[in-house]
């Protein structure tokens, strides 16, 4: 009776021991997908057996290298962490492992240059953010080195109700009829897009339509918009339009 007490007291031992973590060295730990862990350490995270990424922690958190990685293997993203913060260069990887995309970050906000990367290593695309938001730094590149232009502008069409029902519609296209864009009414605010200052225009394959009424009070003569622009290496293009109203009143 007292050999069977003292194996259950050694088998709950040895259950709090693996449920604590403790008796573990502190270097290459593996964790499920789901799981934390605070301490010093490179750990490994799992799903299915699958590494999906290793993070560095000091005293619990976050500091230095993280890698993520391909469901077979190869290496995916890098970020590098000062106390729980993104900062530096973060990257991106094609599946063949050459340099895809560099993000600088500075206090966990994209602020600067970020340069994207044909598979042969020739740039492929520069686009400036600030403090998380982008401005109109835009530049890509053929594989030959060649900056890419020929963007398309924002056509308007305009349907002047004003005098029968008070209205004044403006509809909104690309000039070479892609669909791929959003609109937005609003203004850059210091040379930078903040869609949070902006209101978001209707877009259906490629068009979008304002809604101007009468308002009987003294209104601007023109509006501002932006159009949001998915090119073909798929990036976003911002292109700034001011639109002339032909009345003092619209809203």
């Amino acid at each position: 009776m007292k050999i069977q007490t003292a194996a259950i007291i050694l088998l709950i031992m040895i259950l709090s021991a693996a449920c604590t973590g403790k008796g573990s060295s502190k270097q290459g730990k593996s964790r499920e997908a789901d799981s934390s862990f605070v301490g010093d350490s490179i750990v490994k995270y799992y799903s299915n057996r699958l590494l999906l990424k290793e993070v560095t922690f000091k005293d619990g958190v976050r500091n230095g290298l993280t890698k993520t990685y391909y469901p077979g293997g190869q290496l995916y993203q890098t970020f590098w962490y000062v106390n729980d913060l993104k900062e530096d260069s973060a990257r991106w990887y094609y599946l063949e492992g050459q340099l895809f995309r560099t993000t600088p970050f500075r206090h966990d906000t994209i602020d600067g240059i970020q340069k994207q990367f044909y598979r042969t290593g020739e740039i492929r695309a520069k686009i400036g953010y600030q403090k998380g938001l982008r401005n109109q730094f835009f530049q890509e590149f053929t594989k030959e080195g060649k900056i890419v232009g020929g963007y398309p502008d924002v056509v308007t069409a305009v349907q002047d109700n004003y005098k029968t029902k008070g209205l004044y519609l403006i509809d909104l296209e690309l000039s070479n009829k892609s669909t791929r864009v959003k609109f937005y009414q609003g203004e850059l605010h210091n040379e930078l897009f903040d869609t949070t200052l902006c209101k978001s225009i209707k877009t259906t394959e490629g068009k979008g339509k304002i809604v101007l009424k009468k308002s009987g009070s003294a209104q601007p003569r023109s509006i501002n918009i932006i159009a949001e622009i998915i090119t073909p290496f798929g990036n976003r293009y911002l292109l700034p339009k001011k639109i002339a109203l032909p009345y003092n009143d619209l809203k």
